[in-house]
């Protein structure tokens, strides 16, 4: 289990490594593309490992199935905008934080924007991990593997893209790998917590898989692609959505 929620950190680790290797900040068109693909990835996951997983253990249900799907779909959304608007944050590319007035620095606030954003990620693997655990289910081990795969391996740009721009901004290499790093510790810190209260909350399984789809999409939506879409280049962040889906859609169809 440990192995498994730890998997996506280390793809955030290694993908905050790249500012050892790379000069100055990440050209547009690698950071349009990157975030295609860690959109195509996330926008896979939440269907064939997290939605579909959940109305299929409902299938006893009926035409009713859908009805946990969506109530903790629009639940994953409506935690997600409600912490987007609670909490102090700043995204790349931008010089204007979001959320509340604060005095924290832009290092922190761009790091509480990478820790909203990584939460769902997390979530989504403990949730998928959770329902392989439990009888029944017909979740595998292997499809929370693939899960957590598809998480580290669109984690990897996603840690160049968050130490990059902080080397560019003026902070050491060594400060901006450790930052980028660090922002992915949530991920496994959420994903036990998910493990924990799924395994008391059997019943709300269905519910707690939706969520964690819907917490997802709100930051595909909300910031990925928007940011991939902005000035030249924006065709690339599409072929990149189309590898990410692809690879995820495969990951789960084969290992799960």
């Amino acid at each position: 289990m440990f192995l498994t929620l730890i998997i996506p950190f280390l793809g955030t680790v290694l993908g905050s490594a790249f500012v050892f290797f790379m000069k100055d900040k990440m050209p547009s068109l690698v950071q349009k593309s990157l975030l295609g693909f860690a959109s195509g990835v996330m926008v896979a996951a939440s269907v064939w490992s997290l939605l579909i997983p959940g109305m299929d253990m409902c299938a006893d249900m009926g035409r009713k199935a859908v009805v946990p799907a969506a109530v903790g779909f629009l639940a994953g959304i409506a935690f997600l905008l409600l912490i987007d608007r609670i909490t102090p944050h700043l995204h790349i590319g931008n010089s204007k934080p979001e959320g509340p007035r604060s005095r924290l620095s832009r290092t922190a606030m761009l790091s509480l924007a990478v820790t909203i954003h990584n939460l769902p990620e997390g979530m989504g693997v403990g949730v998928v991990l959770a329902g392989a655990m439990q009888d029944g289910t017909q979740i595998t081990t292997a499809a929370a593997m693939a899960m957590a795969l598809g998480i580290a391996i669109q984690n990897i740009p996603e840690g160049a893209i968050i130490s990059m721009p902080m080397r560019a901004a003026g902070n050491s290499k060594a400060r901006s790998f450790t930052m980028g790093a660090l922002s992915g510790l949530v991920e496994p810190v959420g994903g036990l917590l998910v493990v924990m209260l799924a395994s008391i909350m059997m019943p709300a399984l269905p519910y707690l898989l939706a969520f964690a789809a819907g917490a997802m999409l709100y930051v595909v939506v909300e910031e990925l692609i928007p940011e991939m879409s902005e000035g030249e280049h924006s065709n690339i962040g599409t072929i990149g959505f189309a590898a990410g889906f692809t690879l995820m859609m495969v990951l789960d169809v084969v290992l799960g």
